[in-house]
């Protein structure tokens, strides 16, 4: 059976994602340290885990993570690559919140948590769709 993801749903989810993370930066005095340095890049990954969900509604979840979290490292990777013209775009807010500013290892590891978070979420949502 080919399991098709609500599209609604996945973008409903991917706003209110969207809203924490941009909340998140807001209110990072009220956010304890450890957790606020990884849980914009977590809610990034997240958001990117929904969107390819979103995307490719009959995908595998699976394929969804795998492409999900190479989409995140091919991003944290180009941050390593510096020229005017990219860091220029790195400069607008919507280039920055997309492109990221400088290389971090501890990213990769937010973004592997954002990215269990959104299949867990995708677990859950099939066991409780077979419970009604």
């Amino acid at each position: 059976m080919i399991y098709k993801r609500n599209r609604l749903l996945y973008a409903a989810m991917t706003m209110v994602v969207i809203i924490l993370g941009l909340g998140s930066r807001k209110m990072a005095k009220f956010i304890p340290d450890l957790l606020n340095i990884y849980l914009g890049d977590a809610l990034w990954a997240l958001m990117i885990f929904l969107v390819f969900g979103f995307v490719f509604r009959e995908m595998k979840t699976k394929s969804v993570a795998i492409s999900g979290i190479l989409f995140c490292y091919l991003i944290e990777s180009s941050q390593l690559y510096h020229s005017n013209w990219i860091d220029t775009i790195r400069n607008t807010t919507i280039g920055g919140l997309t492109l990221g500013y400088g290389f971090l290892w501890s990213d990769l590891l937010a973004y592997t948590i954002g990215i269990g978070v959104g299949v867990t979420i995708e677990i859950l949502i099939r066991v409780l769709k077979k419970v009604d």
